[in-house]
């Protein structure tokens, strides 16, 4: 495993106090391949603790380095006996999912999974919970999201089990789409015109901090049945957070005007367009800041020990983001978050098409180039990188999809030469990966149907072979009219990204 970056779970303080009669505790993880918990469980592994991780998707977890350390019990957290059995010898239970844009309900669905744990690590004798939510101002309206993470808190807290809930604001880190709304909009906007919310005081906390409170909450007292804040050191206006982010990547100061005509909706619409931040997340992002969320008191500091060193202040978390950019090490990042109501099914085999309606888009080019030459090509394909066909083309079904509510091109990839099971790569997902051979991604783009795209390298005499599948199933009649209006721009993208794919390959071979 990567060498990690503080906290790394071996500190004395976070460092996992064995049992009674000697073994190591279990932990069970929930969320483990969330934006938290995907940097969270190599650090409980550091400290010396059994991992135990709930998961939808058991596969995701191989693109973690981590993924082979921990044991995988595949479910959710709303059915009851798939819970229960994952709570068996249990220690400490870490509760870290929460929807975000997931539909109307999802205040109801957040709150049935917070009662079904609850009552679950109670039957087996869980010895504590800790829940990550969100900090809040007291006696005023809350949004529905900073509501529901509050109703979950308090779920938690009237249970059987002794619960932590520690209440975070702004996260900051690489990756966070927290920080990422920060760093595009400053990036792209020389004058920015803002919400009236720009004004009101927010207290961020680094990642890294938040991983320490963490770490540390699972040795705190056993009679710890409470919420608590936590924060960084610094007390800022959004606006001086985004200046702040200018400092440190050396952009001018912005100047900012607070507009009283932004409300949330067209807040996030305005985000949608000008950040890679979709509006399904840019939404709850800024409604959670309609007010200030600042900590109402420290009693933190006299459950949990402050990371060695002490807190980190804002510019120095936004100055390590950039680092982690720069180098491409990012651990986690918000654009591998599931995107709700997207196809998650993967592409059937061949002989299960018989008599489905399917339609197929079949390229394949020889190129001098080795196959591990065309290999690096395939895998480093989206992003900066780009589509290897009509960048106009690619550009406009991006946009076509923001405006929808899609997640578009802008989403990016999180690593600029790595690629694993679960990534998002734009708007598609990959799907599965054969090293050296196959990639194949899922479609989160908005269409009528379901789709995938496979990039394939084959050996092929001196040189190899590439081999290129669009596969489409339409749903209904507007299905089949989508396919039959995107095929004529078929023979442009998907001809011109088969050539120049290949010719990009055999071109690095030569150098």
């Amino acid at each position: 495993m990567s060498e990690l970056s503080a906290p790394t779970g071996r500190e004395p303080a976070l460092v996992a106090e064995p049992r009674s009669d000697g073994s190591a505790p279990r932990v069970l993880v929930l969320g483990g391949t969330g934006y938290i918990g995907g940097r969270l469980v190599p650090r409980l592994l550091a400290a010396g603790y059994r991992v135990r991780v709930l998961a939808r998707t058991p596969a995701r977890l191989a693109s973690f380095e981590w993924g082979d350390q921990v044991e995988v019990v595949e479910g959710s957290a709303d059915d009851p006996d798939t819970v229960l059995d994952a709570c068996l010898d249990v220690d400490v239970l870490y509760y870290l999912i929460h929807s975000m844009g997931g539909g109307k309900d999802f205040e109801e669905r957040d709150l049935e999974a917070a009662g079904v744990v609850a009552g679950a690590a109670a039957a087996a004798s869980v010895g504590r919970i800790v829940y990550l939510g969100g900090l809040h101002p007291s006696g005023v309206e809350l949004s529905p999201h900073l509501r529901s993470r509050v109703e979950v808190g308090e779920t938690f807290l009237d249970g059987e089990v002794p619960a932590l809930v520690l209440q975070a604001g702004v996260v900051i880190g690489s990756g966070s789409a927290s920080f990422e709304m920060i760093r595009h909009l400053t990036d792209v906007l020389p004058y920015m015109p803002a919400p009236r919310w720009v004004r009101n005081r927010i207290q961020p906390i680094a990642v890294r901090d938040v991983l320490h409170y963490l770490l540390a909450a699972a040795r705190v007292d056993p009679d710890v049945n409470r919420a608590v804040d936590i924060g960084g050191p610094d007390v800022l206006r959004y606006g001086q957070m985004m200046n702040g982010y200018a400092v440190e990547a050396g952009l001018p100061q912005r100047p900012i005007a607070a507009l009283p005509v932004f409300t949330p909706g067209l807040a996030s619409h305005w985000v949608n367009v000008v950040t890679p931040v979709p509006r399904s997340i840019a939404r709850p992002l800024i409604a959670s800041l309609q007010n200030e969320c600042v900590m109402d008191d420290h009693d933190v500091d006299d459950l949990l020990p402050r990371p060695e060193g002490g807190l980190t202040p804002y510019r120095e978390a936004v100055a390590l983001a950039l680092g982690r950019i720069d180098a491409d090490t990012i651990e986690t990042s918000w654009q591998d978050a599931e995107i709700s109501g997207v196809p998650s099914d993967p592409l059937p085999s061949d002989p299960e098409w018989t008599g489905r309606t399917v339609f197929t888009d079949v390229r394949s080019v020889t190129s001098s180039a080795s196959p591990e030459r065309l290999w690096k090509v395939i895998v480093g394909i989206g992003g900066e990188n780009g589509w290897y066909s009509s960048p106009f083309l690619w550009a406009v079904r991006g946009w076509m999809d923001r405006l929808v509510g899609g997640v578009g091109l802008q989403r990016g990839r999180r690593s600029r030469g790595r690629v694993t099971a679960g990534d998002a790569i734009d708007f598609w997902r990959v799907e599965a990966i054969e090293e050296g051979h196959l990639l194949r991604l899922r479609a989160e783009m908005k269409v009528p149907g379901l789709a995938w795209l496979e990039l394939r390298a084959s050996p092929d005499g001196d040189g190899s072979r590439y081999d290129q599948r669009a596969v489409f199933f339409p749903k209904g009649l507007t299905g089949r009219l989508y396919w039959l209006a995107v095929l004529p721009f078929h023979g442009f993208i998907f001809t011109g990204m088969a050539n120049r794919i290949t010719a990009a390959a055999a071109a690095e071979d030569e150098d």
